[in-house]
């Protein structure tokens, strides 16, 4: 195993320079991003936007009155499957709180994007 040195300050530079680079592929990322109503979203996401109980979702869940997606344990949602559920009026819910799982889903999404790149 070798061992490099260099000064703090190219150390910093270098540092500098590999976070521009983070910085800016995180940026491409989004704009390829696929249609928002593909956008997958956990249980509770779901559950805290659209203010439904978590025992309600897996009512549905059970009825077979809704598509998920199970990993690790965790239950899955497409944006258009909650969007079917609110139109078809299986959920008690309104157009303002989809909107707002939406818009928090993208910024939490954004969020650990630009916290992996840091890292």
């Amino acid at each position: 195993m070798d061992v490099i040195t260099i000064e703090s300050t190219a150390f910093k530079e270098l540092e500098a320079k590999i976070n521009l680079i983070a910085k800016f592929v995180n940026e491409q990322q989004p704009s390829t991003m696929e249609n928002p109503d593909e956008t997958w979203v956990d249980n509770y996401d779901v559950c805290s936007f659209l203010k439904i109980s978590e025992r309600t979702l897996q009512r549905l869940r059970s009825k077979g009155s809704i598509s998920y997606s199970v990993i690790s344990g965790k239950s899955y949602y497409t944006i258009t499957e909650v969007k079917r559920m609110l139109n078809q009026h299986i959920i008690r819910s309104n157009e303002d709180c989809l909107q707002d799982l939406i818009t928090n889903h993208k910024q939490s999404a954004e969020r650990r994007r630009v916290n992996k790149g840091t890292k």
